[in-house]
């Protein structure tokens, strides 16, 4: 007993040190899975086993999600609900060959449909049923109708109501915690990509780090897209993560203007007065990104700017003093070419930092502070 008991033990620490997100959305799937059972049963749902599915469909991660997930489950099963049911009423099919037949006019077109409209993406599984059904549950295309919708109907709300009820998960919080990873990326990447300037740029290292990423990227616009969703539908009054997203976005680009000029070293001649202030540079940045990652998941304000910005400015100093001693005149063009553009992605890179700042500030206020300063 007492391995199974230590097993135990481990386990239940590990789920909810590490994954305490996916344990509230596995609570949040089986209470909507019970409930819609208990309540269809109770209102005696012809095929509550349809209702049970719809609410496990539509419990997903974030309420924006859930509500996506409910708008266009409903939605594809009325259009393929409607349809397949008025052409299962007009066109008898008694045969076999007849029900095949009434089967392709029905499926066809919402085929076609959900192909171009995701939101109908039910749409033909709805109509299979609705046509099928009657040879199984002995009830007419337009009472088979009428039951699918009812089924989706009720399990379509009750996920609804479990994700709003139950350890309810916002998208602005996900997107937060999503930008806090994405910063601790960019701020490893930052120090992987300017190696490269005074040594040797590990490329195989490099490939991986900008594909997770992009990964964080698209990750954080489906994420954003939820928020919006809970905004528009008054169900978050948080502040609005989209300009910080789209700094996260600037910053990625900064990168790749890094990675493209990382490739070739610094001039050798310029390595031991460029180096040293590059280096801090980086170190201050990096560790500026991952402060900042930090405020977001501690909801505080993100740290000081002025060590990031003295080191910003002493490469700047350096830069300067080098051309008014004439040294730049005398590098080839490929190098001055490399310069150039490590100085408009320090730059842009300065400038982004600023604006990271401000809406990490933002973001990382109370909801009833972001609230209050709305209506005030």
């Amino acid at each position: 007993m007492r391995p199974i008991a230590t097993a135990w033990t481990r386990l239940r620490t590990d789920l909810l040190e590490h994954h305490p997100a996916e344990l509230r959305l596995s609570v949040r799937v089986t209470v909507s899975a019970v409930l819609t059972l208990v309540i269809g049963q109770w209102l005696n749902v012809p095929m509550v086993l349809w209702a049970v599915l719809t609410a496990v469909i539509v419990t997903q991660a974030s309420v924006g999600r859930s509500l996506k997930a409910t708008i266009d489950y409903f939605v594809g099963t009325l259009g393929g609900a409607v349809y397949a049911g008025a052409l299962a009423a007009l066109i008898p099919h008694d045969g076999e060959l007849a029900l095949l037949g009434v089967l392709a006019i029905a499926v066809a077109p919402l085929a076609l449909l959900a192909s171009v409209n995701s939101s109908f993406r039910v749409a033909p599984f709805t109509g299979v049923i609705v046509v099928l059904a009657p040879t199984i549950t002995h009830s007419t295309p337009v009472e088979s109708a009428f039951y699918r919708m009812m089924e989706v109907g009720l399990g379509a709300l009750i996920g609804l109501l479990v994700s709003l009820t139950v350890f309810p998960a916002r998208a602005h919080e996900l997107a937060i915690e999503a930008a806090a990873r994405m910063l601790e990326l960019v701020a490893q990447a930052m120090q992987d990509m300017f190696a490269g300037f005074t040594g040797g740029l590990d490329t195989t290292s490099i490939r991986p780090l900008q594909e997770r990423i992009g990964k964080a990227i698209a990750q954080l616009d489906e994420i954003n897209a939820e928020v919006k969703r809970e905004r528009m539908s008054q169900l978050s009054h948080q502040p609005d993560p989209g300009p910080l997203l789209r700094t996260l976005l600037r910053l990625r680009h900064d990168l790749v203007i890094v990675g493209r000029a990382a490739v070739v070293p610094l001039p050798q001649a310029l390595q031991p007065r460029l180096g040293p202030p590059l280096d801090r540079l980086v170190a201050a940045g990096a560790d500026y990104l991952r402060g900042c990652a930090a405020a977001l998941l501690a909801r505080r304000l993100p740290p000081r700017l002025a060590v990031a910005d003295a080191g910003f400015g002493a490469y700047a100093a350096e830069i300067a003093a080098i051309r008014a001693e004439g040294l730049m005149r005398v590098l080839p063009g490929e190098a001055l070419e490399h310069l150039f553009t490590l100085g408009f992605a320090l730059e842009q890179l300065h400038q982004h930092f600023r604006d990271l700042e401000q809406w990490v500030t933002v973001c990382a206020r109370p909801a009833k502070v972001a609230l209050r300063d709305k209506k005030g």
